[in-house]
């Protein structure tokens, strides 16, 4: 339903309601610097269960970039809507709801000067989503949104604060 494979989805609700454990999952991205003038400056390859996908990004050209590939935050943007569009749909098609379109747009508005070392403050001021959905009635929709707000990883990543380590290795 809605291109959400809800009998896995179902089976997995099942597994961790009898395996609180099995709920538990670690996800990692190790990218490397490009040292090659004119070209992105960061690359990764990101494995997932049929094969993988090569993601480049790097600075925007008036902080030190090309603009050759897209810049961290536009992919840090593209996660949240994302995964925000994915719950949507998941909790939508777990009540039953075929839906006919979603769209989310995820957008941010920043003040770059603390990261140029010009000043103190928040980099990001702001973040957010606009959620363009059609199918069900408003009440559903709503209900769908609360829920994918409260569910969504993304949003908690944003929204609360979350313990960061940074190891050097060198």
């Amino acid at each position: 339903m809605n291109n959400v494979n809800v009998g896995e989805m179902e089976g997995f609700i099942a597994a961790i309601r009898e395996d609180p454990a099995q709920a538990k999952k670690q996800k990692q991205v190790t990218g490397s610097w490009a040292f090659e003038q004119g070209t992105p400056q960061f690359i990764a390859t990101l494995e997932y269960a049929e094969g993988k996908a090569v993601l480049k990004a790097e600075l925007p050209p008036f902080a030190g970039g090309w603009g050759t590939s897209p810049d961290p935050v536009q992919y840090c943007l593209y996660g949240v809507a994302a995964c925000f569009a994915t719950v949507f749909m998941a909790t939508a098609s777990s009540e039953g709801l075929r839906l006919t379109r979603l769209e989310v747009t995820a957008e941010n508005w920043m003040d770059l000067r603390k990261q140029m070392g010009v000043a103190d403050g928040n980099v990001i001021e702001k973040c957010k989503l606009t959620v363009h959905a059609e199918g069900a009635s408003r009440d559903k929709l709503d209900r769908v949104t609360a829920l994918t707000q409260e569910r969504c990883p993304g949003v908690e990543c944003l929204t609360r604060p979350i313990p960061l380590e940074v190891e050097l290795m060198t």
